[in-house]
């Protein structure tokens, strides 16, 4: 994406009503949907804000998407560490389950939406100014959402990924 094209954010995994399906290991595909949301809200907002950056400073293609994906995880883990911290919880604990909780889902996302971006034709040339960089952005989010709620799910049921979020009441 030519000087800040935001690519499709990554949807981070968020903090969600604890609503297994029989209450031991499984998870439902409401709560995977949700914390594969909430990733992707967090996502979006540090990747379209890396590319606004990127091409307010006329920045190339290559360290504008570097920055939006490293924002895109900062504020993945943020919305997580937010929601964790309000519970009580002291930082060092909070940013342990932040990266417990969203990294696999928020690599997946950019992964998926990224791709989707770098392999659409023209996208990578498509300006912030541009429809065609909002269209292919939010084919890119949906896509991301897509591929990642069943991995959500997958971690959710086995313990991992949101599940220990679950576990500090949110």
């Amino acid at each position: 994406m030519r000087h800040g094209t935001p690519h499709a954010s990554d949807a981070h995994q968020g903090h969600h009503s604890a609503d297994h399906t029989h209450g031991g290991g499984g998870s439902s595909w409401a709560m995977a949907a949700r914390a594969t949301l909430h990733c992707l809200t967090g996502c979006a907002i540090g990747e379209i804000l890396g590319m606004t950056i990127g091409t307010a400073l006329g920045w190339d293609n290559v360290r504008t998407m570097v920055l939006a994906i490293a924002l895109a995880f900062l504020f993945g883990y943020s919305l997580t560490l937010r929601s964790v911290m309000s519970s009580g919880l002291g930082l060092r604990p909070a940013v342990r389950i932040a990266l417990a909780a969203d990294t696999v889902s928020i690599a997946v996302m950019e992964l998926i939406d990224n791709g989707v971006i770098a392999l659409w034709p023209g996208a990578m040339d498509a300006h912030l100014s541009d429809g065609m960089f909002w269209a292919v952005l939010a084919i890119a989010l949906a896509a991301a959402f897509v591929v990642t709620t069943p991995v959500n799910k997958w971690m959710i049921g086995r313990g991992k990924g949101h599940a220990v979020v679950h576990g500090h009441g949110h």
